[in-house]
């Protein structure tokens, strides 16, 4: 009998500008070079909420305010399942600085399709597309 995969629970943040979203490029693992919404891990006796200020804080700098809920990701990945709860986000202070990650970029909603996107991430990139 196959062993159930485990749980991944993460949070992420759909970082905006006004007409840009803010992308991730991951610099490590066994998806390095692929683009994703930054974010992490959830904590335990951590909400969503506070995973995702924290960690934007710890990879990026900056601190972020969570605008609201925008959908949540259930996504099958070969060796996990990974569940992640993504918001709409805004910077309230300091600048978005890479300290781990190997890139990032400023997309227009025209361009979200010209970075390779996580699967789980391509998911979030399409339900953007259908609420423009």
């Amino acid at each position: 009998m196959e062993q159930p995969k485990r749980t991944v629970r993460v949070a992420a943040a759909i970082i905006g500008n006004g007409s840009e979203i803010f992308a991730t490029q991951r610099g490590y693992g066994a998806y390095k070079d692929y683009w994703e919404f930054p974010g992490g891990k959830i904590e335990p006796g951590e909400t969503p909420e506070q995973a995702i200020v924290r960690e934007i804080h710890e990879e990026l700098s900056a601190v972020i305010r969570v605008e609201r809920h925008f959908m949540t990701v259930e996504y099958e990945y070969p060796t996990f399942h990974l569940s992640m709860k993504c918001f709409l986000a805004s910077v309230v202070s300091g600048e978005l600085k890479l300290l781990e990650h190997e890139s990032a970029a400023w997309l227009s909603r025209d361009r979200l399709r010209s970075v390779n996107w996580l699967p789980a991430d391509l998911l979030v990139v399409e339900q953007l597309e259908r609420e423009r």
